[in-house]
């Protein structure tokens, strides 16, 4: 678990860092930096979707996920949650909410092979290089994105610790299911998502992508099913 709480304290150092930096940098120059990250984000949603291998998974995937998140109501309760941080510590992003800071960061730094396969060799055989490497650039990155997004993305560091650290103790029982494939279709599932927080940084529309976090954990299962028949 080493790699795995070194990665949730650079996300939380990095985060702090950026949050200092914003308070000595004009709205201005907030605005762009937040337009340059909304475009950023976005192609590497792109990249991410053309790791997926089976078009129809991810169909699939998006539609079960978006079926059980609105049913759940996920992006409620998690702007909820953002509005009482918010509230509480008193930060004001712009435009851009606490959650849509949380799970824009969350999704960025959870969504990939390394995250994956870097908890699952932490996990199996103690290695973590692969979490290592992933801390740093997640260092940076929550640096970056909280100059823009704000107070959001620190509190992305409990998810990328559960996200990670359960991979890490469920190593042995989830190796068979995520195997190259399922890897890919998370990646491609979760990417679309990244888009979508993408398009909502730059303002051109209002998705509530916390509905759609359920495709996460469909896409492997979908894998494993058709590795069945």
């Amino acid at each position: 678990m080493i790699g795995v709480i070194v990665n949730t304290a650079a996300v939380i150092i990095g985060s702090l860092i950026g949050l200092m930096l914003k308070k000595g940098i004009p709205k201005k120059f907030t605005d762009a930096v937040m337009l340059g990250i909304g475009l950023c984000t976005i192609y590497i949603g792109i990249s991410g979707t053309l790791k997926g291998k089976n078009t129809l998974i991810l169909i699939i995937s998006i539609v079960i996920g978006a079926i059980l998140g609105t049913w759940m109501d996920i992006d409620k309760r998690i702007n909820t949650m953002g509005d009482w941080i918010g509230q509480k510590f008193k930060s004001s992003s712009g435009s851009v909410s606490v959650a849509e800071g949380f799970v824009t960061a969350s999704l960025l730094f959870c969504i990939g092979a390394l995250t994956i396969v870097g908890s699952l060799n932490a996990g199996l055989s103690g290695d973590n290089e692969m979490l290592f490497t992933k801390s740093v650039l997640d260092f940076i990155s929550s640096t970056m994105l909280c100059v823009s997004l704000g107070i959001g993305v620190l509190f992305s560091a409990f998810f990328v610790l559960v996200f990670q650290g359960s991979i890490v103790l469920l190593a042995q029982f989830l190796q068979p299911i995520l195997n190259d494939s399922a890897i890919a279709e998370i990646t491609c599932t979760g990417s679309l998502m990244i888009i979508a927080l993408g398009l909502n940084i730059i303002g051109l529309t209002k998705i509530k992508v916390a509905n759609y976090l359920p495709g996460i954990i469909v896409a492997p299962i979908l894998c494993w099913i058709t590795t069945l028949l």
